[in-house]
């Protein structure tokens, strides 16, 4: 789940930035720090939006910088388990895809595509199923659930699992097929639901 997150530091404006405005070193210094970092209770921070410095600042002896108390505004993504989310698959491996869901990519194992007997062509780039048909291929998007989650104090990538082994879920074109069947069959069912009514 994407949200935007307030957090409180304290930057060194060092002497090299001295030059430019306040609020600029300071988001210069901001995105090199917390860009592309995990944390374990906001999850991956994506970008930093804006920031307020105080202009007061500290300087400490024997350093140039000077040292100011700063809140900033982070776009942040956590992946919560059983969230829906979509995807588009990135990488076919032996054991299952990678699929790319916001800033980061999630497993899905073979055995989390679908009830079928599964086949994965690393060279061709596809995972192929026996009895439907059915192919994900780089570039498939799709609509999944989030089953694992682990992003440790100290990772530099957390781990995502999730599956697709479920109504309503998978590539985007099976999702309209099982639409398209569930609308048949309250369509078909609508007739012999009034035929017994004139019945009776």
């Amino acid at each position: 789940m994407f949200s935007i997150s307030t957090l409180g530091d304290v930057v060194r404006i060092p002497p090299s930035l001295f030059g430019t405005t306040l609020k600029k070193a300071a988001l210069n210094i901001l995105k090199e720090k917390y860009e592309s970092m995990i944390n374990v209770d906001l999850g991956y921070i994506i970008m930093i939006l804006d920031a307020k410095v105080e202009e007061m600042g500290k300087m400490i002896a024997g350093d140039g910088g000077t040292f100011h108390k700063v809140e900033f505004d982070a776009l942040t993504f956590y992946p919560k388990l059983q969230e829906i989310v979509n995807g588009e698959i990135v990488d076919i491996t032996d054991f299952g895809a990678f699929v790319r869901i916001g800033p980061t990519d999630a497993l899905l194992h073979l055995s989390q595509v679908m009830d079928d007997y599964l086949k994965s062509d690393v060279k061709s780039g596809m995972i192929l199923a026996n009895q439907s048909g059915r192919t994900l291929k780089v570039g498939s998007t799709l609509r999944a659930r989030i089953t694992a989650v682990s992003l440790g104090k100290a990772a530099t990538m957390g781990k995502i699992g999730i599956t697709c082994r479920q109504p309503f879920l998978g590539a985007h074109e099976w999702i309209a097929e099982e639409i398209k069947k569930a609308e048949g069959s309250d369509d078909s069912a609508k007739p012999a639901k009034e035929a017994k009514a004139e019945a009776s």
